[in-house]
């Protein structure tokens, strides 16, 4: 599920969230995205910069068996032949001027808004569409691509390959301990992606390759510093709550201390002062980005303020005001005030059992059964419960449509009056889209517009979607400062749909 909303409440959100992973036991079962999507996760037949890796290289084979599960974690390969050739475009400039210029790359966009790009030994480089859409030119995407890249002529990755025999270990024990439990879940995947991550070292060496690629290429070598920049802010935009996890993203594996912000602008100077060498590339990397699926996949569903919609399940539910939806790969949460969390999910409808048996199971801890009945919600066949667990109370609904048993878990601590109706208005809300909700549902996009006289930051910004931070989200995704100003005839980025 994965979209890029703001993250709220703290460690009390983070309380909340543990005791809904607490009081379930879900080993086995899907998630809502899990049953419904399955991508694709063979390397591309097609890759952008050579015909193939190459087949006898042993780094190659190395990065050719992470690759699946690399893909798989962030939703799979993103498919769109102008983004596709604007990558291709980047790197082939990289490449001419890199440490091996007879290194093959398999350039793969991943399907995810996470700000994220990394690279396997043997030539495999990622870039997440997220990371895409908050690029502004040409040359940032090539200090991203070209820090990569000096990973994979450096050989890191092979120096890093002793570390995987630990972590297999280290992912089975996760796996077969921690298999029923979320948090469990989260760090394996944070485990099967260990292997891109590079010590501190490295990573300042790949900076320096990389700023010297950057000047080569003819781009601007100022950019590593300024998308340096750029992705601290969006760090801090995102990281609202200090406690979210953002292993996905691309500074939680990359560190931005200020002195690679200063390293990275004092080997640029090599190439002349600030604002006078090298080429940003703008205009056609925003004629290449725009229309760039932004945010949540329609795959995953969408968040649209207090709503849930999945457009391809034909479910839409509502939370309550005030409450933080996150939609995420697992299922989809949500967070309020007092400390009242909701988790939402479901798994494939294969045995018909009653819902009435489905709950007494085994995989509610804390269970009260005596509190179990059936009901009914919009004409569907449900049935609720309640738990209790430590501190927490909870709320049971599990809803079987189509050939799915949907399930909300609401947990509250202990004696708090927000139980029931926070629990009733999400059962009341479930229901299913009609055929014209379904047609008029439709992803958020990166959209570039040309800026018209009169307007301003001000008026762009109340044209964006998908977001209750307009101002903020505008400026973060066009490098803009509290002091920018806009004239007419610049291009910039909204979000729409």
């Amino acid at each position: 599920m994965n979209g890029w909303f703001p993250r709220r409440h703290g460690a009390v959100r983070a309380r909340a969230l543990v005791a809904l992973a607490a009081t379930t036991l879900i080993a086995g079962c899907q998630s809502v995205i899990e049953q419904t999507y399955e991508p694709t996760v063979s390397p591309s037949s097609n890759p952008q910069i050579v015909e193939e890796v190459q087949k006898n290289d042993p780094r190659a084979q190395l990065g050719a068996r992470e690759h699946p599960r690399i893909v798989a974690s962030y939703g799979g390969e993103y498919r769109d032949a102008k983004t596709e050739r604007l990558v291709a475009r980047i790197t082939g400039a990289l490449t001419a001027v890199s440490e091996n210029p007879q290194q093959s790359y398999r350039i793969t966009i991943l399907n995810s808004p996470a700000i994220n790009a990394f690279a396997l030994p043997g030539g495999y480089l990622y870039v997440t569409r997220g990371l895409l859409a908050l690029a502004n030119d040409a040359s940032e995407v090539a200090a991203v691509l070209s820090h990569e890249m000096a990973h994979v002529t450096a050989n890191h990755g092979i120096q890093r390959q002793q570390r995987e025999e630990a972590e297999v270990i280290a992912s089975r024990v996760v796996s077969e301990v921690l298999s029923s439990d979320l948090a469990g879940k989260q760090a394996l995947a944070r485990g099967k992606l260990r292997l891109a991550a590079f010590s501190r070292n490295q990573e300042l060496q790949a900076d320096v390759i990389g700023v010297r690629m950057l000047g080569e290429a003819g781009y601007d070598p100022y950019a590593a510093a300024r998308f340096l920049d750029s992705m601290a802010a969006y760090s801090r935009f995102s990281a609202v709550d200090p406690e979210a996890d953002q292993s996905l993203d691309f500074l939680s594996s990359h560190p931005n201390a200020p002195q690679r912000v200063d390293l990275a602008r004092r080997h640029a100077r090599a190439f002349g002062p600030e604002g006078t060498s090298g080429d940003r590339g703008r205009d056609y990397y925003l004629a290449g980005i725009d229309g760039i699926l932004y945010g949540d996949s329609p795959q995953e569903g969408y968040v649209r303020g207090q709503t849930f919609l999945h457009g391809q399940l034909g479910i839409r539910f509502d939370v309550p005001t005030g409450f933080q939806i996150d939609n995420k790969a697992e299922a989809v949460l949500a967070t309020g005030a007092g400390e009242v969390a909701i988790r939402f999910d479901g798994i494939a409808d294969t045995s018909r059992r009653s819902l009435t048996d489905y709950i007494a199971s085994g995989w509610v801890t804390g269970l009260k059964p005596d509190t179990i009945r059936p009901i009914t919600v919009n004409g569907l066949e449900a049935a609720t419960a309640r738990a209790s667990a430590d501190r927490w109370d909870f709320d049971v609904t599990v809803i079987r449509f189509g050939e799915r048993i949907y399930r909300f878990l609401t947990a509250v601590p202990k004696g708090s009056s927000a139980l029931e109706p926070t629990a009733n208005q999400l059962r009341t809300s479930f229901r299913r889209m009609t055929s014209g909700e379904v047609q008029s549902l439709k992803p958020l996009r990166v959209r570039v517009v040309t800026v018209r006289s009169g307007d301003t930051i001000a008026t762009l910004a109340a044209r964006m979607m998908g977001t209750d931070r307009k101002l903020d989200l505008f400026r973060l995704i066009n490098a803009m400062q509290i002091t920018s100003t806009v004239r007419p005839g610049d291009k910039v980025k909204i979000i729409s749909e």
